[in-house]
Order: structure tokens, then C-alpha cells, then sequence
């Protein structure tokens, strides 16, 4: 007989112990394996004949492939529990990135990326369902608030730390690191990480498909979720976008450009931290009451800066303020879409952020190919998914 699982207290209080810092560590993945790479475009370019564009279509099937992967993780951890299904995913990340430390052209690294994001993604749904299992939806935000924190300090290091080793080691040597990572992340999880899930629950694994449409038929998830996935979908068009933005039509070195990724970082830290401090005041949904309003009045900005040609400072100051608004966006929205899921935790976390990745696979491919006619596709594409996420949020309000 399969042995039950211990049950998990839901606790109020957002205590940030050594468990969150690891959840932290397991969201982090995903934009370590982004952003580290980012100042190599250039040199993986060059070391397979190519160009720009075709290595950007490795981010694109990046992000495709955190969407189908959160999908295949969802149900199995409300089944199996949230370790089993997270050591199956890390073993993934870990052969796969070593395959793209050894990709021989860039067919193979864009196939490996997608399988590499496949293992990535198993940490951020399970990281989201143990929150849900240990905290209350005000308390959930706030540690959501700390992991944005943690994931923070990716961008504003990996790109510094990959621009470095690039130099020094060679871009193949930036996959080896984060496989490491991941067999260390592997072990410490084993003897730290606690089983979370309360209790077995009734799930079958060939209703996957039912239980993740019952979880979108849900309209306060789907409110939430779509909007936190629309305005989020404007940080992976910067992130797709910005590199031949700010090298190559701005004339950045990979270095300088690294630093400015990095103050783009410190804006969402700074903000999650404050919308940490606010949720001692304030409820999480009153907040973002506020925020998304600021963030459409930036991307209208942005939009306006684009189309008079504002070159570098009418672009970066905009883009600093939407990035930073994230951090008090995504937390919030993330917090409603699953205040209201119990024994469907893990398969709400599955579907928030397949359609978090699905918009970022489909907005990195537009940011893509808009910049063959436009150097602001970024801009513009931005500024459509801040306007989109304020009406998606609007439209979607149920009657009081």
C-alpha cells in the first residue's frame, strides 16, 4: 500500500526559511537558462555560420517548450506529489543541457533548447504548488513577492556571468554550469525539501485533459492568469528583443549591455519588495487594482516613444518603468489565480504557466520577425501587452 502523504499546514505567515529560498532556486532555472545566455548570441552566431535570427528561434523554442512541459507536470504532481515528478524533470535539464554544450549546429541547439525547457519547467510548477500547499492566498503573495526577488538577482548576474564566461570559457561552457546546478539543485532538494502534498486526492491521470478544462472554465482563473500571463508576456518580448535592440541597433558592447539588463532587474526586485511591504496593508487584489493601470500608462508611453524614433533614453526609461511595475503585477495576479484551486494546485500551476510561456513563445516569434521591418518591434509589442493585460483584467471582472 502507497504510503500517505504527511498532511501540510497552511500557514499565514510568510516566513522566509531555508524552503522558500529553495522554491526560489527552482523557479530561478528557467531565467537562468534565458538570461545567462543572452550576451552569446553573437558569438553562437558566429560559431555556426549563422545569424542573429536563428539563434533567437532557440529562446522562441525555449519558451514553447516551458509551455507543453508545465502541461505534463501539472496533473502528475497533484497524483504523485510534488517531488517525484520534480527529480524526473531536473534528470531532463540536466542531460539536455549537457546535449547543448555539445549541440553540432543550430538545428540540434534549438531542438535541445526545447527539451532543456521541458525539464526547466517542472521547478516553477511545482515551486507555485507548494506555496499554494503551505501558505493562505495573502501569504502566498508575499512569498511570491520574494521568489520575483530571487529570480531577480538572475538577470541583473547571469547575463554579467555569461558574458564572462563566453569570453574566458566559450559559450558551450554556460550549459555544463547550469547542469551542474541542476545535479546539486537535485541533491539538496532530496534531503531538505519536505513531501507537501496534504493528501492523495482522486486524480487520474487520463483526466488530465478534463481537469485542466475545468481549471480554465474557472473565471476567476482565468481573469488572473490571462492577466498576469498578457502583462508578463511584455518582459519575454524584451528579453527576445533586446539584445539586437540595445548591440546592435544602439551600439551597446555585450558587456555594457549586460549591466542594463541588470538595472532593468533591480527595478522588478525593488518592486516586488515593495508590493511585499504593501500586503501587510493592503489585500493583494487592491494592489493590483493600482498597478495595472501604471503599467498601461507606461506602454502607452513606450508606443509614443517608438513612433517619434526617441532612440536609446526614450526607450530604456519607459521600459525601466514597466519591468518594474512587474513586481507588483505578476505576484498579485499569480496569488488570485490560485487562491481559489485545492486539490487542483498543481494542475492550476500547470495552466497558468503553460499560457504564461504559450504568449511568450508566440510574442518571442512576433518580436523575432517584426525586426526585419521595425528596430522598435520591442517597443511596440511591449506596449500592446500592457494595454492588452489592463482590458483583459477589466473585461473579465465578474458582477459584483
Amino acid at each position: 500500500m502507497a504510503r500517505a502523504f504527511e498532511p501540510a499546514p497552511v500557514s499565514d505567515n510568510a516566513r522566509f526559511d531555508f524552503i522558500v529560498v529553495i522554491l526560489a532556486l527552482l523557479t530561478a532555472f528557467a531565467p537562468l537558462s534565458i538570461d545567462m545566455y543572452l550576451p552569446a548570441f553573437s558569438a553562437i552566431a558566429s560559431d555556426y555560420a549563422t545569424d542573429t535570427h536563428h539563434v533567437e528561434l532557440s529562446l522562441t523554442a525555449f519558451f514553447f517548450g516551458l509551455f507543453i512541459g508545465q502541461l505534463l507536470y501539472g496533473t502528475a504532481t497533484d497524483k504523485f506529489g510534488r517531488k517525484n515528478p520534480l527529480y524526473i524533470g531536473l534528470a531532463i535539464y540536466v542531460v539536455t543541457s549537457i546535449g547543448c554544450a555539445f549541440a553540432p549546429d543550430i538545428q540540434w541547439l534549438i531542438a535541445l533548447r526545447f527539451l532543456q525547457a521541458i525539464g526547466a519547467c517542472a521547478g516553477i510548477v511545482i515551486a507555485r504548488a507548494v506555496v499554494r500547499d503551505l501558505y493562505t492566498p495573502q501569504a502566498s503573495a508575499r512569498v511570491f513577492s520574494f521568489l520575483i526577488l530571487v529570480m531577480g538577482v538572475a538577470p541583473i548576474l547571469a547575463p554579467l556571468f555569461g558574458a564572462y564566461v563566453t569570453e574566458w570559457m566559450g559559450w558551450r561552457a554556460l550549459f555544463l554550469i547550469v547542469a551542474g546546478l541542476g545535479v546539486a539543485s537535485a541533491v539538496t532538494i532530496h534531503f531538505v525539501l519536505p513531501e507537501t502534498r496534504g493528501r492523495r486526492y482522486d486524480v487520474r491521470m487520463r483526466n488530465t485533459g478534463s481537469t485542466y478544462w475545468a481549471v480554465l472554465r474557472d473565471p476567476s482563473f482565468l481573469r488572473y492568469s490571462l492577466t498576469g500571463a498578457i502583462a508578463q508576456s511584455g518582459l519575454f518580448a524584451y528579453i527576445t528583443g533586446s539584445p539586437k535592440m540595445f548591440i546592435e541597433v544602439f551600439g551597446l558592447e555585450p558587456m555594457h549591455y549586460s549591466w542594463l539588463f541588470g538595472l532593468n532587474a533591480i527595478g522588478i526586485i525593488g518592486f516586488s519588495q515593495l508590493n511585499g511591504w504593501l500586503l501587510k496593508y493592503h489585500s493583494s487584489r487592491k494592489i493590483l487594482n493600482v498597478s495595472l493601470p501604471i503599467l498601461a500608462v507606461v506602454s502607452i508611453v513606450m508606443c509614443v516613444m517608438a513612433y517619434f524614433n526617441a532612440g536609446f533614453w526614450g526607450i530604456l526609461l519607459p521600459l525601466f518603468a514597466y519591468i518594474s511595475t512587474l513586481g507588483m503585477v505578476f505576484p498579485n495576479a499569480m496569488a488570485g489565480a490560485l487562491a481559489e484551486q485545492k486539490e487542483r494546485a498543481g494542475s492550476a500551476s500547470a495552466v497558468t504557466g503553460s499560457l504564461q510561456f504559450l504568449i511568450a513563445g508566440l510574442v518571442s516569434a512576433g518580436v523575432s520577425q517584426a525586426g526585419s521591418f521595425t528596430d522598435y518591434a520591442m517597443a511596440w509589442v511591449i506596449g500592446v501587452a500592457g494595454l492588452l493585460a489592463v482590458i483583459a483584467y477589466r473585461v473579465m471582472r465578474r458582477p459584483e
